[in-house]
């Protein structure tokens, strides 16, 4: 994968674009919600609890994909909330998780997703040589 970054646009805390290697395999991942093994909706009411749970369960996604998350080369978050600091601390917790692998990414405050009490979803594209 490359990361494209621009000196003309603004500075943003991730890059662009991505581009995945010519041989690569695209994984298509259904946006990751804060559900446990049960299905129930974890961390009712906290952005940052839910974005974790959303997170590792992309990871156990990814994984069965052959996958892991250095591999994800997009990333959409949604965050169920008309407050700018409810999407940042959502953002924070995925920002975080992804470290230096800063894929392009877009941050959307939505009126409602799918399971009561769901606060985050996060959607995700990544690509693996082989």
């Amino acid at each position: 994968m490359t990361l494209i970054r621009s000196s003309i646009l603004s500075p943003a805390p991730y890059a662009y674009a991505a581009t995945a290697p010519a041989d690569a395999r695209l994984i298509f991942l259904a946006g990751s919600c804060p559900l446990d093994e049960a299905g129930a909706t974890v961390g009712k009411g906290d952005y940052a609890v839910q974005a974790r749970q959303c997170l590792g369960n992309m990871k156990t996604a990814l994984d069965e994909a052959g996958a892991a998350l250095e591999d994800v080369i997009s990333t959409r978050v949604l965050v169920a909330s008309t407050d700018r600091a409810d999407l940042v601390r959502a953002w924070e917790i995925v920002r975080q998780a992804f470290g230096a692998n800063d894929v392009p990414s877009t941050l959307l405050g939505v009126t409602v997703l799918g399971y009561e009490g769901q606060l985050v979803e996060i959607e995700a594209v990544a690509a693996v040589r082989g």
